[in-house]
This record gives structure tokens, C-alpha cells and sequence, in this order.
């Protein structure tokens, strides 16, 4: 009989998000939460949706997966108070259902404009 085999370990890549190894996320009208820790899904939120923003998207997906709820929390946590943000609610069940958010991004502002209720004149 053969000895007893160790259990493997699921691979799983190696993403440490520390100002000295910074992660590379290409910016397209989705992201992929999954491989990142809770510590540090809000500065890549934050990153994401400054960057998503400068490219000219009016609308991406989060996506964070149904597990147990930690991610989903985290991320709408940080959407509701954030400026960039118009609103955001749960994807569709054909974009991911309660597994992703969608997000409405606010319109950049024009140099010359001025937004609603500034005063003036």
C-alpha cells in the first residue's frame, strides 16, 4: 500500500496590495473582486473607479461573488460615499445577480461648468 499522500493546496495567485508591489488591473467595464483580500478591496475600488472614470465609462460592474456577504458589504459600503458615484444597486441575474454591483459613475465635470446649485450670478 502507498504511503499516504499530503492534500494539496488549491493554486491560487500570489497578490500582495502593498504600496511597493502594486497589482496591475486592466481597466474594462468589470472587475473581478475574487482574488482580493477584504483589507484590500476599498483602495482597489477607489483606484478602479478613478481610473474607469478617466477612460470615459458611465457604467461598470463589481463583481464580488455571493459567498457570505463580506465583499458585497465592503463594496457598497465604500459606493454609497463615494463621489464618483450617481448609485449603484445588484446586477441582474444575467450579469451576476447578487454576486456583483452594478455602478452608475457621475459625468466628469467640464472645465467652465458649473454643477446644479452652485450659486453664482
Amino acid at each position: 500500500m502507498a504511503p499516504a499522500q499530503p492534500a494539496l493546496e488549491p493554486a491560487s495567485l500570489d497578490i500582495d496590495v502593498t504600496p511597493d508591489e502594486p497589482v496591475r488591473i486592466p481597466i474594462e467595464d468589470s472587475l473581478d473582486l475574487h482574488a482580493f483580500a477584504p483589507r484590500d478591496i476599498p483602495s482597489v475600488v477607489e483606484e478602479y473607479l478613478e481610473a474607469a472614470r478617466a477612460r470615459g465609462f458611465s457604467e461598470v460592474r463589481l463583481v464580488h461573488g455571493r459567498g457570505i456577504g463580506t465583499q458585497r458589504a465592503i463594496v457598497q459600503s465604500l459606493l454609497a460615499r463615494h463621489p464618483l458615484v450617481a448609485s449603484y444597486a445588484d446586477a441582474p441575474p444575467e450579469r451576476g445577480g447578487h454576486g456583483a454591483t452594478i455602478v452608475r459613475l457621475r459625468p466628469p465635470v467640464r472645465p467652465g461648468t458649473r454643477r446644479r446649485g452652485s450659486g453664482g450670478g
